[in-house]
C-alpha cells in the first residue's frame, strides 16, 4: 500500500452489466467511511449495458480531481480480460499492479478460438509492474450461484492481498448498505471465498 498521506489512483472496468459501477461504490463509500477523502468519476460509451465502463477512483487527501492521467494508476481491477487490456495504458511499469478476471466474457461476437489469451496477457505486462489473474468463473463454482458476482469476488480476492489502502472492515460496511439485506448472505458469501483465495495469492508470492 502507498503512504498514508499519498493519493492511491484506482481504475474499475468492465462491462456494463458486470457490477462495475456497484465495485467502484462500494470501494468509494468505504473510502468515505474510513474518513479518506475520494473522487469518481464514470467513462463510458453509448451502450452501458454491454459495453466498455471504466470508473476512476482517487482515494487519499487533498483529492482536487476525480480523472486519472495516462500512465498514473496504483491499481487496475478489471472484471473481464479484453477490458484490462483497453484500460492498461493507465498503468506505470514502476508501480501499477493489475488485477483482472482472466475469462473473457464479451458480449460481442468474437470467435473464441481466435482469441489468443497467451497473447494478451503479454500485452498487458508490458504495462504493468505485475499482472496478477484470476479465472472468476472456476472460482465461483465452488459455490452455487457465484459465478455471477464477479465484482464481488473480484473485491473479496483485491482485499485478501490488502492491495486497497482501506480496511476490511469499511469495505464490509459499504457492502452491506449497498446490497442490502435480501442480497447480503449471498454477497459475504463470495467475498470470503475470493477473500481466502487472495490471501493463498498472497502467501505464494512472498514465499517465491
Amino acid at each position: 500500500m502507498k503512504e498514508k498521506n499519498k493519493n492511491f489512483n484506482l481504475i474499475v472496468a468492465g462491462y456494463g452489466g458486470q457490477g462495475v459501477l456497484s465495485l467502484a461504490k462500494i470501494i468509494a463509500q468505504a473510502a468515505f467511511f474510513s474518513k479518506k477523502e475520494v473522487k469518481q468519476a464514470e467513462l463510458h460509451g453509448l451502450s452501458q449495458r454491454g459495453g466498455s465502463l471504466e470508473c476512476h477512483l482517487r482515494i487519499g487527501k487533498d483529492v482536487f480531481s476525480p480523472l486519472i492521467p495516462q500512465g498514473s494508476a496504483d491499481l487496475i481491477i478489471s472484471l473481464e480480460l479484453l477490458e484490462a487490456w483497453r484500460v492498461c495504458f493507465y498503468a506505470n511499469k514502476k508501480k501499477t499492479i493489475i488485477l483482472t478476471n482472466e475469462d473473457i466474457v464479451s458480449p460481442f461476437p468474437f470467435q473464441p478460438n481466435k482469441i489468443k489469451v497467451n497473447y494478451i496477457l503479454s500485452e498487458i505486462k508490458k504495462y504493468a509492474l505485475e499482472l496478477r489473474t484470476i479465472k472468476v468463473s472456476e472460482l465461483g463454482r465452488k459455490v452455487s450461484r457465484l459465478t455471477q458476482l464477479t465484482n464481488t469476488m473480484i473485491l473479496g480476492w483485491t482485499i485478501g492481498q490488502n492491495l486497497l489502502p482501506i480496511e476490511e472492515k469499511y469495505i464490509l460496511k459499504a457492502m452491506k448498505e449497498k446490497f442490502g439485506q435480501r442480497f447480503w448472505s449471498e454477497n459475504k458469501r463470495a467475498f470470503d471465498l475470493a477473500r481466502k483465495e487472495g490471501e493463498k495469492f498472497k502467501e505464494q508470492l512472498l514465499k517465491k
